[in-house]
């Protein structure tokens, strides 16, 4: 599967938000959009264009692509399988979005990052109910456990893990014991839950022109 190559701090800059791409970095004085907080370009800070509401749903299209670390086939694709679904459009998008094995490593605090997540995943580093999963777009389920491998523990990456997830902050449908290593599925999230930084409205209007 392809992947952003693009410099993660222009990817904020030009959303004009913090998506949390590098991690702790994001949360401190080098990121990117608080050193300078206008798009990238060549001649520097520009006075902002009026957006039409074609730009403004692109926009929230590609933010939503760009925090979630897809790319446009993929992103069309989860959304048309949400279509199939029965109920709101953009909440069953964004339930699956979030049901993502990367996504859920890093919302249990295993990673700092999405693309950090994506890299366990596809080392082999995560079990799912007690099987190797190395497929970063497998969608979890109510009742699944994930975990670290125990022949992984012992890497540098995983050093302080239990402390860090102590000190992470769990979504409701979540749950993790540090002692184990592990987190569970306590259920799909619902609209409440989802607490997101997008309208997934624009998003479902974007692809319904």
């Amino acid at each position: 599967m392809g992947r952003n190559l693009d410099p993660k701090c222009k990817q904020c800059r030009r959303i004009g938000e913090k998506l949390f791409l590098k991690g702790e970095r994001c949360a401190g004085a080098k990121c990117g959009v608080v050193k300078k907080n206008y798009p990238p370009g060549a001649h520097g800070a520009k006075g902002k264009m009026r957006q039409t509401e074609y730009g403004l749903q692109l926009q929230e299209k590609q933010k939503a692509m760009k925090e979630y670390r897809m790319l446009e086939r993929q992103f069309r694709l989860t959304f048309e399988k949400a279509k199939q679904q029965t109920g709101n459009l953009g909440d069953n998008f964004f339930k699956m979005l979030e049901s993502r094995l990367d996504n859920v490593i890093y919302r249990l605090g295993f990673a700092q990052s999405r693309d950090a997540a994506r890299q366990l995943v596809s080392h082999g580093h995560i079990l799912v109910n007690g099987k190797k999963v190395n497929i970063p777009s497998y969608k979890v389920k109510t009742g699944d456990i994930v975990k670290i491998k125990e022949s992984s523990r012992r890497k540098k990456v995983f050093a302080d893990l239990s402390e860090k997830m102590k000190k992470s902050k769990l979504p409701g449908w979540l749950n993790v014991d540090p002692a184990d290593v592990s987190g569970k599925v306590l259920h799909l999230p619902d609209a409440k839950e989802l607490a997101l930084n997008i309208n997934p409205q624009m998003i479902v209007e974007f692809y319904s022109r």
